[in-house]
């Protein structure tokens, strides 16, 4: 494969997961680690990505709130119109990091009254701009790459709450291993979100769509809902809706 093709393939993965191993990376474009080495010092000297101890990170890991470079924003605004459809007044509501959720946060009624609960800086700055509703921030430790807090005292504070609904955002989603991601402490607090919700909702764009990590953070039926910005009945959704996951 040729270093063009190359790039151009790492820089789609890092586009759809957000974060890529170089361990993942020799095993898919069947490489050295050198090569890759050299290959992530390069996009990372193009400003194309974020280079880190073993992998990279995308561009969007340095956030402002008026970061307006964001992968697939069109069909992130589909999905949150289509997830906004579902937060009512009153609700207590739990939210995962990413651009997807930050795009629902911006979707929000500004009449809504309803309380919100992250444990996701970027997303805690956006839940601030909003005029009527009641943001939770569930701080400890904070994991820079994910940009979240995580540990002990946040999965324990989670393990008191019952809230309406949980938004997660997802790095990999398909039918054998549900949702799958990289990082162990942002997993053991997505298991918790999981536990503190009654209702589940997975937003994915289509591209992370049979995809999978190296980490399980919960198999497909302890989904209620997956919404893309597909239409329902898009071909790639059946073997969703086969395993008796309802799709929006």
């Amino acid at each position: 494969m040729l270093k063009k093709e190359r790039h151009a393939y790492i820089m789609q993965q890092i586009n759809i997961h957000n974060k890529i191993l170089s361990s993942d990376l020799c095993v898919q474009l069947n490489v050295s680690e050198d090569t890759i080495r050299r290959d992530l010092q390069e996009l990372s000297e193009e400003n194309k990505l974020i280079k880190v101890h073993g992998g990279a990170l995308s561009n969007s890991f340095h956030f402002t709130l008026q970061n307006n470079d964001i992968y697939s924003l069109s069909e992130k605004r589909i999905i949150a119109h289509k997830a906004v459809q579902l937060i009512q007044d009153g609700m207590f509501v739990l939210l995962s990091g990413g651009s997807t959720i930050r795009e629902l946060v911006k979707a929000l009624p500004p009449d809504l009254n309803a309380t919100f609960i992250t444990v996701s800086i970027p997303t805690a700055l956006e839940l601030l701009s909003h005029p009527n509703i009641e943001v939770i921030f569930l701080g400890n430790k904070l994991l820079k790459n994910a940009q979240i807090a995580v540990g002990a005292e946040v999965v324990q504070k989670l393990s008191t709450l019952k809230t309406d609904l949980c938004f997660l955002g997802t790095n990999s989603i398909d039918v054998q291993n549900g949702i799958t991601d990289l990082e162990w402490e942002v997993i053991e607090v997505k298991k918790a979100m999981i536990q503190a919700a009654h209702k589940t909702i997975s937003l994915a764009i289509s591209e992370k769509l049979n995809s999978v990590q190296r980490l399980q953070v919960c198999p497909l039926p302890e989904l209620d809902l997956l919404i893309t910005e597909l239409h329902p009945d898009n071909e790639l959704l059946t073997p969703f809706r086969e395993a008796g996951l309802k799709v929006i």
